[in-house]
């Protein structure tokens, strides 16, 4: 008996892990897509500015490492194409960086005047997502149709409304546009801001 509950246990941990380890994994981007980390055709700015970037996606960078290499360097230092006291350097000719945390990072070839040329790389990585999260629409506020309001009702001579009329307790104050306002930004901190207080 113990044993069955300690594979079944073993089973929902690993599928748990399974998932989690999906979840977590993030997307791996190939940098310059089939061309990879090249000096010549590739608009990096471009593909850079078609994606999205979280913390937990990778860069994988392919290149000939004879006539490349890859260096994260400072935001000064990438927009003057300095190489000397990178940050990480990178040699392999087939080198993954993990995104481990958001802002904006730097990526240039260290080899002279390759930079210069546009072998460089600026992203900017957000926080790891939550997943989906609908954003609240306000709605229009709709009054109701004048043209409506003007007719009579048919059951306004009724017998049945010619009775006494009985206020049940006092009308409920119509909501402002300030309750409104502060009650939308309220679910907007709590989808959006909260999240990043919380894991950051």
């Amino acid at each position: 008996m113990a044993l069955i509950k300690n594979k079944s246990l073993f089973a929902s941990l690993m599928i748990f892990v399974a998932f989690f380890g999906a979840a977590v994994g993030g997307t791996v981007h190939k940098v310059g897509d089939s061309k990879g980390w090249t000096m010549m055709g590739v608009d990096y700015e471009a593909w850079a500015s078609s994606r999205t970037f979280q913390v937990g996606d990778s860069l994988v960078f392919e290149y000939n490492k004879d006539y490349h290499n890859v260096n994260e360097v400072t935001p000064n230092n990438f927009e003057l194409c300095v190489t000397s006291n990178p940050l990480e350097r990178y040699e392999t000719g087939s080198d993954t960086v993990t995104l481990t945390k958001s802002g904006v990072h730097n990526f240039i070839c260290g080899v002279p005047g390759h930079c210069g040329i546009g072998q460089k790389l600026q992203i900017v990585v957000l926080p790891a997502s939550l997943g989906p999260v609908a954003a609240p629409v306000p709605r229009p506020v709709r009054s109701p149709s004048p043209s409506l309001s003007l007719l009579p009702s048919p059951l306004a001579n009724s017998p049945v409304n010619n009775g006494p009329k009985y206020q049940t307790g006092p009308s409920p104050a119509p909501h402002s546009a300030a309750s409104k306002s502060i009650a939308w930004i309220g679910s907007y901190f709590l989808i959006y801001l909260l999240p990043f207080f919380i894991l950051g």
